[in-house]
């Protein structure tokens, strides 16, 4: 991916608010070149699947079918009962085997739906045609009733394909007193590594735009725009004319993590700060993914529910770095094997990317629907400094994007003093981990404030 002049990003006469960029942050080494020119593959269907009852924000779906059931591919297969829910859907067709225990890279442990695949399975160029190719009418938007729009998301089971999986039909759906006049759309990819929305943008722009301009039709907003940042010339490029016909301004943005970030992204392009503690729609915006916006195209003119995503594999110790369109539910292991298998340098398996991602060893892990891509580490890449003790340099405070001192968070943590947790706003941490790039004495931070928001959260369940 070649850069764009760092000129290209500032405001100018006619430009958006926003100044492309937003305070702290860090620059970790990008290592996206690894996997940034190969083109996307579609995977085969695997022997069978394994689908996580809950793969998103919220509650869990309910299961709506029994073992030995028969089901085609895209079927219902779980209901979303709660407002902030979502559906489950087949990704192969065959036979729904017992229910089973599966955990996931978060630690979690979740009931799952298993189907054994049987028959013939779509695939190829006529799988790739039917989610992403062919024509995308970009006027049929128009005469869209948004409550329709948004009926077919929330029937699709489409959630943040970015990693953060919050049930899309709630974030656009309009709310009474605050109304939403700009929906932003995500194509930064900020962790390191990653190459998924860069390939989607690149390959299947007009799904993206089509996506995009159904999604503000759904909340009523007045403008949308699509930030990148300026590491990503070719996805700009492929969006910029088709965005410029669809009335969608493209924001290009300076390379920085976690420049992705929701917050940190409307501040660089809007100049809008979202409040301690609120959303988005707190300050009129709504905010998804591009690859996100490819699934609510196919969902509204196509009909098709979320049952597959492209992940990138990935890292130094991967055989032939890979961007894979997978069905939900396959073996992460299988995965892996497409790519060539791991190299004997490998260290570290990571469910997403190096600096918010989870590690696991469990090849049998499934991808979910938030399962980015899977980044697999040298023993060179994971080397630490040694841990020491805190030398109260305030680095981590430097560089920590939300304002917080995410050293008294950890201690505080540590040390179960929730009361002093709440004081320094460890909820409002959404754990990049830049401080524990940055910590000289390689502190971990981010593990600690995890293990404080846990202990808030079942304090709270008492």
């Amino acid at each position: 991916m070649r850069l764009i002049p760092q000129n290209a990003c500032k405001p100018g006469p006619g430009m958006l608010p926003g100044r492309g960029t937003f305070a702290h942050g860090v620059h970790p080494p990008q290592r996206k070149e690894l996997s940034a020119d190969a083109p996307i593959e579609i995977v085969p269907a695997p022997a069978r699947v394994v689908l996580p009852l809950q793969q998103h924000v919220g509650g869990p779906c309910t299961p709506v079918v029994k073992p030995r059931q028969e089901v085609a591919f895209g079927e219902l297969i779980g209901r979303g009962e709660a407002f902030v829910s979502a559906a489950l859907h087949a990704p192969v067709g065959g036979v729904v085997q017992k229910p089973a225990v599966v955990t996931l890279p978060n630690g979690r442990h979740l009931q799952a739906i298993v189907i054994r695949t049987e028959g013939e399975q779509p695939g190829g160029q006529e799988l790739w045609d039917r989610l992403f190719g062919g024509r995308w009418p970009g006027k049929a938007y128009q005469s869209m009733v948004p409550e329709k729009i948004n009926e077919a998301i929330h029937n699709a089971g489409i959630v943040g394909l970015g990693g953060a999986a919050f049930p899309t039909h709630v974030k656009i759906t309009p709310v009474g007193e605050k109304p939403i006049d700009t929906l932003v759309v995500n194509g930064c990819e900020c962790e390191p590594y990653l190459t998924t929305d860069y390939r989607v943008m690149v390959e299947a722009p007009e799904a993206v735009v089509a996506g995009a301009l159904l999604a503000g039709r759904a909340v009523g907003v007045r403008r949308t725009l699509i930030g990148i940042e300026d590491n990503k010339l070719e996805a700009v490029d492929a969006l910029r004319r088709l965005a410029a016909g669809a009335g969608i301004r493209i924001a290009v943005l300076r390379t920085k993590y976690p420049q992705g970030s929701e917050k940190h992204l409307i501040k660089a392009v809007l100049d809008r700060e979202v409040p301690l503690g609120g959303l988005p729609a707190d300050i009129g915006v709504a905010i998804t993914n591009v690859a996100t916006m490819t699934a609510v195209a196919r969902a509204v003119m196509r009909g098709i529910p979320l049952t597959h995503r492209v992940i990138s594999v990935t890292g130094g110790g991967i055989v032939e770095p890979k961007n894979l369109l997978v069905p939900i539910g396959m073996a992460m292991g299988e995965i892996i094997e497409i790519c060539g298998g791991l190299r004997k340098t490998a260290a570290r398996i990571i469910a997403g990317g190096p600096m918010m991602g989870f590690a696991f060893t469990d090849p049998q892990t499934p991808v979910t629907k938030g399962t980015s891509g899977i980044t697999v580490l040298t023993h060179e890449e994971v080397r630490r400094v040694e841990q020491s003790v805190c030398v109260r340099c305030g680095r981590c405070v430097d560089v920590c994007p939300m304002n917080l001192v995410p050293t008294r968070l950890a201690m505080a943590s540590r040390a179960k003093d929730l009361g002093l947790a709440r004081r320094y706003n460890i909820m409002a941490c959404f754990e990049c981990g830049s401080c524990a790039y940055i910590c000289p004495a390689g502190l971990l931070l981010v593990q600690h404030i995890r293990t404080g928001k846990a202990l808030l959260a079942a304090e709270r369940s008492k």
